[in-house]
């Protein structure tokens, strides 16, 4: 593990915890909800969070940044895409195969409900 946590803004929390609940659900990760946002993982293993920005400022989108996901495998890829475009997401990339050098993988890419880049991806492809 190389990160403690991972934190994100949103502007309203009853769209963008949704989104990161059925998200990370689809993943197998459970959710903690406070008073801005949520946090998803554990200090174990590390933690992503979703609040309203401290400074009271409009959360913005972060250009050039994307926020990997691991997935156990391909299913995962595709449900975790599906959640989150029926919670809000936008597409930024179909599921599909990747191809990186002599590792292949799947994944795919979300928006979330601020503008966020997530993707998701498994090198379990069940090949």
């Amino acid at each position: 593990m190389m990160f403690t946590h991972v934190m994100i803004g949103c502007n309203d929390k009853a769209v963008s915890v949704p989104f990161y609940d059925a998200t990370f659900a689809a993943l197998g990760i459970s959710g903690q909800h406070h008073d801005n946002g949520a946090f998803y993982g554990s200090p174990e293993t590390g933690m992503f969070g979703v609040g309203k920005p401290r400074d009271g400022e409009a959360a913005t989108h972060a250009n050039g940044g994307t926020i990997g996901l691991l997935a156990a495998d391909v299913a995962a890829v595709d449900a975790w895409h599906a959640a989150g475009l029926a919670n809000g997401g936008t597409c930024e990339g179909e599921p599909g195969r990747r191809d990186y050098g002599e590792r292949p993988m799947y994944g795919a890419y979300l928006r979330d409900p601020v503008g966020n880049k997530l993707c998701a991806f498994t090198i379990n492809m069940g090949e």
